[in-house]
Formats: structure tokens, sequence, C-alpha cells
């Protein structure tokens, strides 16, 4: 089985629901690192529908437990009508971000085309941070620590009802991997909803292998499978390009057998890569192992394997 081969490249260039600026360079990062030639060169029909526009950045403090509700809401609005109609148009659309507040959008599109197509639709959240704060919880107001909660129907209206049936998500269509920096009141609220964690302790006692076979589990061929991909998911030694650095993240061969896995299901039908920050990187290397795995996403391997 083989990932779709036509494939639409979204530019999400916006830091607005992020604690630092320089996530709204990521897509041209990722761009200047390859994206395009190296999926065309694994056979893929590449088009890049080029950036979205949005508001700009007002840098504000938080009002009621959010900052720059308004905002990000316009952007997750954008995002997710430009991701809808790449999925209605049978491609498979990549969001490059951008901060992972976007998340909303996409995936509350995907969440829509799934009902209107009556599939099943399982979320792999690759990340170091669970993302599951409310304006009560947060110590900070970002969105970008919200979008896991907002999707499950905790937050404002105005992001939650963003693909109209709320919530987008029931927990137990979402899958965490590679987590490893949880607020206390935040970790609660996960235990309580009931989310599904691959933290870093559990990848350290039983390997990558058996957490993504976990992962993928019970997909069938009326399940879409998206990946939001946020890159400080990567352990901060090889991925120093990120806003919010937590040590102890996946290694390099651990995060390639992660998305190796993911392409050997042949599901993977939507993808988000979120929280590149090209101001804190070093000569883009982050940015090029980002298109690297993503690489992986679509086939590559040390060695042909049979399907």
């Amino acid at each position: 089985m083989t990932a779709q081969r036509h494939v639409s490249l979204i530019g999400a260039p916006t830091d607005v629901g992020a604690g630092a600026r320089g996530a709204s360079m990521g897509p041209e990062a990722l761009r200047v690192a390859g994206l395009v030639a190296a999926l065309e060169a694994h056979g893929v029909d590449v088009v890049d529908r080029g950036n979205l526009a949005g508001p700009t950045n007002p840098w504000r403090p938080a009002v009621d437990g959010y900052r720059h509700l308004d905002e990000v809401t316009a952007w997750c609005h954008a995002v997710h009508d430009a991701v809808h109609a790449e999925l209605q148009a049978a491609r498979m659309p990549i969001v490059l971000g951008g901060d992972h507040s976007l998340a909303i959008g996409s995936i509350g599109a995907v969440a829509r085309h799934c009902r209107e197509a009556g599939k099943k639709l399982r979320v792999l959240w690759l990340d170091a941070h669970a993302d599951f704060n409310t304006s009560v919880l947060t110590p900070s107001g970002n969105l970008h620590g919200m979008p896991v909660a907002v999707l499950c129907g905790h937050g404002p209206r105005a992001l939650v009802e963003i693909a109209g049936a709320a919530p987008a998500l029931l927990p137990r269509q979402i899958r965490q991997i590679g987590i490893r920096s949880v607020d206390p009141g935040e970790k609660r609220f996960v235990h309580e909803a009931g989310l599904e964690v691959f933290d870093m302790r559990y990848i350290d006692e039983h390997g990558m292998r058996h957490a993504m076979e976990l992962a993928l589990a019970t997909l069938d061929a009326n399940t879409h499978l998206h990946v939001s991909f946020d890159v400080d998911f990567l352990d901060p030694e090889i991925a120093p390009g990120v806003g919010t650095t937590v040590p102890g993240g996946p290694t390099y061969r651990e995060a390639q057998l992660c998305m190796e896995m993911i392409a050997d299901t042949g599901r993977l039908a939507s993808l988000d890569v979120m929280e590149l920050n090209p101001a804190l990187d070093v000569r883009n290397r982050t940015a090029v192992l980002a298109v690297d795995l993503i690489e992986s996403l679509f086939g590559k391997s040390t060695l042909m394997r049979r399907g």
C-alpha cells in the first residue's frame, strides 16, 4: 500500500497562536529545504498552493484566558476552507505551519470530510506537548497549547464549531506520541478525557516500534489517517529550530521508524507540519530534517520493502 500520490501544499505563515515569534517563516523554510523536489522524487504529484493570507500578529496579552483569539480564529477558518477544498478534490493536503493552533482548522476540515464521506478518522499527534490546555488551565493563554482540547469540544465556541458539528474529535480518535511536557492542570484533564498517550517514558520502556504498533492498530481501508507533526516532537539536539524545545525527545532513528511505520499502513491522507521556527534554527537544519522525515512518510526507506 502507498500513500496518496496527489499532494497539495498549503502554507499558513503565522505565529499568532504561539508564545515566540518566528513560526510564520516555517513554510518558506520547508520550501527552501527542498520539500517539493523531495516529494516529486518519490513519484508524488505536488501542487504548491502558496501561502494563505490572514491577520498579522498583534503581540498582545491574553484576554479571558486567550491570546489573539480573533486572529487565530481567522487563520483557522482559512486553513479549514483550504484543506476541505483539497480533500473534496481527492488530493492530500499538507499544511505547512505556522504554529500548532492551526491544527484546529486543518483537523476540523478533515473531521468534516470524514463525516461527509462516511469514513473513520484516526489522528496521530506527534508532539512534545499534549496541547490539551483550556483558558482556565493555561499558564500563558497561547492557543497553540490548546488545539487538542478545542477539537475535543473544550474551548471558545468560535473555534470549537469551526467545522460545523462539535466536537470535531472524540478522544478515542487521537493517539499522542512523544509527549514529555504537560502542565499540572492539563495532566489531570488529559486523564479525565481518556486521551491515549504514548509519552517518552512509554517509548523509553517499550520502544517506538511497540508504541506505533498500538497507535496504528485497527486501521482499515475506511480509515482516514491524519498526522499532525509538531517539529518539537523531535529531540532539540537534532531539531533546534522550534520555539518550545523540550529535551529528551525521539532520536533521528526513532523518528524515522515512526514515519516509516506510518508509511507502511498506506493510510496517510492528510498532514500538518507545524512549529518550525527558522529564527531559532541553525543553517535551516531543522527544516532539512523535517523534509527528510516527510520523505519517509512517502516511502523513503533504507531498503526496498515488500508490500
